[in-house]
């Protein structure tokens, strides 16, 4: 059986839809039908139900996707097994990061990395969602959470300190901004589903919760926007809220949370020397971030 076939029968399971596998795949929808159509031949069944809503999975086309994943994670060992073995560092390295990180921080720690290793090609994946890097989806992971994927190799590299920023013009509406008491009466700007800024705000004694945020978005970059637009005060990594002049640090040298960096890569991957060389690169570089260097 082409395994070809196989793999558009996984993505339009894990779609639920030939127009969303699509998308994802980068492939036309006529293809990926005609692959259905080909291996529901080959098989002598059904595998999907298609409805105006998408595709559900028949009962063989279940079976079928428990070893079709068997299968995927096999091909991902062999290829896993045969780029431990490469001994160069020619080739291409991808990073999965959030959304805040890719924007701000990996910038700067990729141009040298790249200056000093010009025959590294870097991809990023700037997603907040968990990445698979047993199926090789990414190489290394950057997450601000510790990940619980089993089998891998993690790092906790340190700690970001958060303050809360405010944009001149926002001051200039709302007036003299004194004490970090102060934050309570501004217009405050947040994340809709993580509590990350809640429980800071809760450990240092205020009293928020979500209905407190007069924004939110659980898009980081798209807060620290509003943030840096005049909309209300937001709060940011101090390494990046620090270094823009359109804000002014409300809260000081103390910050008012801290948020923990983690590396993460498989751990055959991590025996590969150009992985080695960037997830090495990354974690010295996030380091001196951490402690303000």
């Amino acid at each position: 059986m082409n395994w070809s076939l196989l793999k558009t029968f996984s993505a339009v399971a894990q779609h639920g839809s030939l127009s969303a596998a699509a998308k994802a795949t980068k492939r036309s929808q006529p293809t990926l039908s005609r692959h259905i159509s080909i291996l529901e031949q080959q098989l002598g069944y059904r595998v999907f139900e298609r409805s105006k809503a998408g595709v559900t999975l028949t009962s063989g086309g279940l079976d079928l996707l428990e070893h079709t994943q068997t299968m995927a994670d096999a091909a991902a060992k062999l290829s896993m097994v045969r780029e431990g073995r490469a001994q160069d560092l020619n080739g291409t390295v991808r990073i999965t990061a959030s959304q805040i990180m890719a924007t701000y921080i990996l910038p700067d720690l990729l141009v040298p990395l790249h200056a000093a290793h010009p025959e590294l090609a870097i991809e990023v994946v700037a997603s907040d969602e968990t990445n698979n890097l047993s199926r090789r989806e990414a190489d290394i992971a950057l997450r601000m959470y510790r990940p619980t994927q089993n089998d891998m190799i993690t790092q906790h590299v340190g700690d970001m300190p958060i303050a809360a920023y405010g944009a001149h013009s926002y001051l200039e509406r709302h007036g003299a901004f004194k004490t970090v008491d102060d934050l309570m009466t501004c217009d405050l700007i947040g994340y809709d589903r993580s509590t990350l800024i809640i429980d800071g705000l809760r450990a240092h004694g205020f009293k928020v919760s979500r209905d407190s945020f007069k924004f939110r978005s659980d898009d980081q970059v798209v807060c620290w926007q509003m943030v840096r637009a005049g909309f209300g005060v937001g709060f940011n990594q101090m390494t990046i809220g620090d270094a823009d002049d359109t804000v002014i640090n409300l809260s000081g040298p103390a910050p008012v949370a801290s948020i923990p960096v983690w590396l993460t890569a498989h751990p055959e991957l991590r025996h590969t020397p150009r992985i080695r060389r960037v997830f090495d690169h990354l974690r010295d570089g996030l380091r001196q971030l951490a402690k303000g260097v």
